[in-house]
């Protein structure tokens, strides 16, 4: 169920939206300073290509805390606002449930993505 799932993700948007998070962190990695950021826009993109079977571990302590700090002013507050409107309303309709859900999932890891870890369930 879950590859159908990603399948229709893939096809109806994530592809689109995961190369651009991937766009994003190939922008990241053109300066020295960017590559953590470009590395957590790269776990973005992942989770973003097929959502379904995965899930997240979060931690890391001070370091992560500081840079989600950083994160969170520079570009995290707003994609995370972007997952949680579309999940909003993929939500409205029965059909829709289980990709808001996804979304949801999604606006939690870019507002914290520094010491989260994506997993394969």
């Amino acid at each position: 169920m879950r590859t159908l799932l990603n399948i229709v993700w893939i096809v109806t948007g994530g592809i689109v939206t995961a190369f651009g998070w991937a766009l994003v962190g190939i922008v990241f990695y053109v300066t020295i300073i960017g590559v953590p950021l470009g590395r957590q826009a790269f776990k973005m993109a992942e989770l973003t290509l097929a959502p379904f079977g995965k899930t997240i571990v979060y931690g890391g302590g001070a370091p992560s805390l500081v840079a989600n700090i950083v994160w969170v002013l520079l570009a995290g507050i707003w994609a995370a606002a972007a997952y949680v409107v579309s999940g909003l309303a993929f939500c409205v309709t029965v059909i829709g449930i289980p990709f808001g859900i996804q979304l949801f999932k999604m606006a939690k890891l870019s507002l914290l993505p520094f010491g989260a870890k994506v997993l394969s369930a």
